[in-house]
């Protein structure tokens, strides 16, 4: 069995910190995903990967790299759908899991929400990213971890 891997959509990940006090703590690779548009420096022990600024670059990289097993951390419906056929874990900054049961009915508001927009319909966004947030995050995450420690 290969060893697990968190992998993060790290574009606009608020969480990314956490993740990696996470991955060390619980001694397991974490790779981040950016584009090169976001390129910066980081520590020598953090994994970054970039890539090129194509909208969905940093998805292919990742539904190309993962296995059964391993976490991803993005807040892309589309990426999500993909991935959990796989038996990969996803995760959102927000500490939602992602559950194949529900990915007909999110990718069927993403794409309404998506045809009010091109109508020139704009709601009012998502909600501010909070402490709690941060918090259901975290604990989702070491949940998640603990169950495969067992």
């Amino acid at each position: 069995m290969n060893k697990q891997t968190i992998f993060v959509d790290a574009d606009s990940c608020p969480v990314k910190l956490e993740i990696v006090q996470i991955g060390k703590d619980s001694m397991i690779e974490v790779v981040f995903v950016a584009s090169y548009a976001h390129m910066s420096t980081h520590p020598p022990e953090e994994r970054w990967v970039y890539v090129d600024n194509e909208k969905e670059a940093a998805d292919l990289y990742i539904q190309n790299h993962v296995s059964a097993g391993d976490i991803v951390v993005t807040q892309d419906i589309g990426l999500a759908s993909m991935l959990l056929p796989k038996n990969v874990n996803v995760l959102s900054p927000k500490g939602m899991l992602y559950k194949e049961e529900d990915m007909d009915t999110a990718l069927d508001l993403r794409f309404l929400s998506a045809k009010a927009r091109r109508q020139g319909n704009y709601g009012k966004g998502p909600k501010p990213f909070s402490r709690e947030d941060r918090l259901k995050f975290i604990n989702t995450l070491t949940a998640l971890l603990s169950k495969y420690e067992k």
